[in-house]
């Protein structure tokens, strides 16, 4: 049983796995990830990818939302001025996949420091207001700019990455997925350093942030720059994944889907963005499988379809009232038992 760990100098400290054992599930995860493409049908797939896409654009707005305490309902806004630039670069410019990524990143970085200019003077639900403002703005400006190709929007060709298209979700599967870690990586990382460290200060209390020397203007806008870059890069692997983007493709209704998965998950934890884009995506496709395999045919799918909203709204609910702390908090109980049980009376 792991009691504790003995740390003999700051490098140790700071280690993002700091066990034998964290070492070892991390290579049994890297591992399963390799071979879940061999072994998975393209609907599996599918919803691999999706759901990759999903968790890098929720570990973004909990950078912001749960590290930050900068509550965000932007977060579509900003996939969808990372989509259109992808596929403005890509019909138009025909410049390469990964620069076409890191560009849509870029100007949703740029958008969101607009954004969250008001931060400073407006916090809680008055900069959720605002966000809401801007994603009304985005929405306007993709249905009605001539670059942005109106309310038909922009078909995208298949992606190609060093000559090889990406037609497919196996394909797609192996950019989008190590993408998907990196950003997480590279989000887990963030709190280790005096930039990570001052977000959370600013999320506890910003007036004493500010006490202490922290500039709040400035961490602000940079937790709305990293934010946006991780919904803009997302945008931009949605819009390769399904090849057309409109302004419908990126409603409020998904920036409150991503608010809801950072919830459930677990904000201010990076296994929250993680549990939560997993729990948001897989739970209503595992629903429609049980429906579907009731027995009664097209009429009773049809009817127990409603059923199936109410009963995913519920499971949302009651981890809300039941785990206020999110999936990320019941994982940590989960190892604590296991850690403990052979030695309980």
């Amino acid at each position: 049983m792991r009691i504790g760990t003995l740390k003999q100098s700051y490098i140790a400290d700071a280690a993002l796995f700091d066990s034998r054992t964290q070492k070892t599930w991390l290579a049994i995860g890297a591992a399963l990830l390799v071979l879940f493409p061999f072994m998975a049908s393209d609907y599996w797939l599918y919803l691999a990818c999706l759901v990759a896409i999903n968790v890098a654009s929720a570990t973004g707005l909990n950078i912001l939302t749960g590290y930050t305490g900068l509550v965000s309902l932007g977060q579509a806004a900003f996939m969808g001025l990372g989509a259109y630039t992808v596929a403005i670069m890509q019909t138009r410019l025909g410049t390469p996949f990964l620069l076409n990524i890191l560009a849509g990143g870029v100007v949703a970085m740029l958008g969101g420091l607009v954004v969250g200019i008001p931060s400073l003077r407006v916090k809680g639900l008055y900069l959720a207001i605002a966000t809401i403002a801007a994603s009304f703005i985005a929405h306007f400006l993709f249905a009605n700019l001539k670059l942005t190709g109106g309310t038909t929007g922009i078909s995208l060709p298949p992606a190609q990455f060093f000559g090889l298209a990406l037609d497919t979700s196996f394909r797609l599967y192996w950019v989008i997925v190590p993408v998907m870690v990196l950003m997480v990586l590279g989000a887990a990382n963030l709190f280790r350093t005096r930039v990570g460290r001052a977000f959370i200060a600013i999320r506890d209390r910003d007036i004493s942030a500010e006490v202490l020397g922290i500039p709040l203007l400035r961490y602000k806008l940079l937790s709305f720059g990293l934010s946006s870059f991780y919904a803009g890069v997302a945008g931009g692997l949605w819009a390769y994944f399904f090849r057309v983007v409109t302004p419908e493709s990126f409603p409020l209704l998904m920036s409150i889907f991503f608010l809801a998965a950072i919830i459930v998950g677990g904000m201010g934890t990076i296994l929250g963005g993680i549990f939560g884009a997993v729990f948001m995506t897989m739970v209503p496709e595992l629903l429609k499988l049980v429906v579907d395999l009731l027995p009664g045919g097209v009429e009773m799918t049809v009817f127990l379809s409603p059923v199936r909203t109410v009963v995913f709204g519920l499971l949302i609910v009651g981890f809300l009232v039941f785990e206020p702390h999110g999936l990320a908090e019941v994982w940590r109980r989960i190892r604590r038992f296991f850690h403990l049980w052979p030695f309980r009376n």
